[in-house]
């Protein structure tokens, strides 16, 4: 597998710029893998292709506002600080990517709304820095500071303004564990009826947290796939969850179904000996891509991806690369809408 191989066309109408209203009645592209057939149906169906004992695993991450806009001290050079992840909750360090970032150099001081400041204390990448707040508060109230004057970081190929209504948008209804700066979009189609009705048939729903980052979202540039290496996201497996999951797979009627990429990548993080789920917490930089052996999944819902994603080639490692690209043809064929906020895909 080559990086060209993840290349597809598509028109730029198909990109979702909201999510269907209400959530479950976005489409549903149901591929079975064994028999090569594709069906299309509505979110909400997705009742009907689970049963009593099923377990579905969901990414509990919860987006936080983690676009800021400040001045640079001296010139009042107008700055955008994208907030990647908390490094040290005591020292407020954080690693960020700035924009542009030819004018920001270690040592330079940026102010914010709020009376929020910030002094660059390291340079990471060509755009990544390290940066300091200058806050004696606790550390929930900076983060109350930065919810006050953040933007939701809806994806830069959404070409419209952010909203208030983003904040909300870009959340699932599992969100509780704030840390990611993407929404894991596979959630986005649950509604809380919908999985009332989930639970009323007695499939159990499983929180595991992956902070959706850096990882998950920056572009491959290496044609030889095997060159590529993610940045580390952190993840966290509860005991019950483990042991929750390992009921299922050590049943032959239940099946595993993972909602979302986050989740997989998660769960294929933290393998037994004997390839069962362990409990963990750490951070992982699993790059999933054909021909992997998938231990934890055995089912997949996802969104449909941008061309030449990591998240792409997760999908086209679980349901067969060609068939994944025959079910992406359909789907632009029949006008899904796609990506963060367009419809989903079903591999059973």
């Amino acid at each position: 597998m080559k990086l060209s191989n993840f290349v597809f066309d598509y028109p730029s109408s198909l990109v979702a710029k909201y999510p269907a209203d209400p959530r479950d009645s976005s489409r549903l592209m149901v591929l079975d893998r064994s028999n090569r057939t594709i069906e299309h149906k509505h979110f909400h169906d997705i009742v009907d292709y689970f049963s009593a004992g099923d377990v579905i695993v969901v990414n509990d991450t919860k987006v936080f506002p983690a676009r800021l806009y400040g001045n640079k001290e001296k010139t009042g050079a107008r700055i955008e600080v994208f907030l990647l992840r908390e490094l040290n909750s005591e020292s407020r360090l954080w690693d960020v990517i700035v924009d542009p970032a030819r004018k920001i150099r270690i040592g330079n001081k940026l102010y914010f709304e709020n009376g929020l400041v910030a002094e660059v204390i390291d340079n990471t990448t060509s755009r990544g820095r390290t940066i300091r707040f200058v806050f004696e508060g606790t550390n929930e109230e900076l983060y109350e500071k930065i919810d006050a004057i953040g933007q939701t970081p809806i994806p830069p190929y959404i070409k419209r303004k952010v909203e208030e209504e983003d904040r909300e948008r870009y959340q699932t209804v599992f969100a509780n564990e704030r840390g990611a700066v993407a929404a894991p979009t596979a959630g986005l189609h649950f509604t809380p009826e919908l999985v009332q009705k989930l639970v009323d048939k007695g499939v159990k729903v499983v929180p595991v947290t992956l902070h959706v980052g850096l990882g998950t979202f920056r572009s491959v540039e290496v044609e030889d796939l095997t060159k590529h290496r993610m940045d580390s996201e952190y993840f966290r497996i509860t005991p019950d969850a483990a042991e929750t999951i390992n009921e299922a797979l050590r049943s032959p009627e239940n099946k595993v179904t993972a909602i979302g990429t986050t989740v997989v990548r998660a769960v294929e993080s933290s393998l037994s000996a004997s390839n069962f789920l362990k409990p963990a917490s750490g951070w992982t930089d699993k790059f999933i891509y054909p021909q992997y052996e998938f231990k934890i999944a055995q089912q997949l819902v996802t969104n449909f991806h941008m061309p030449k994603s990591t998240l792409l080639m997760l999908v086209s490692a679980f349901g067969d690369y060609d068939f994944v690209m025959e079910a992406y043809e359909a789907a632009i064929k029949k006008k899904y809408r796609l990506f963060s906020f367009g419809d989903a895909m079903l591999l059973i």
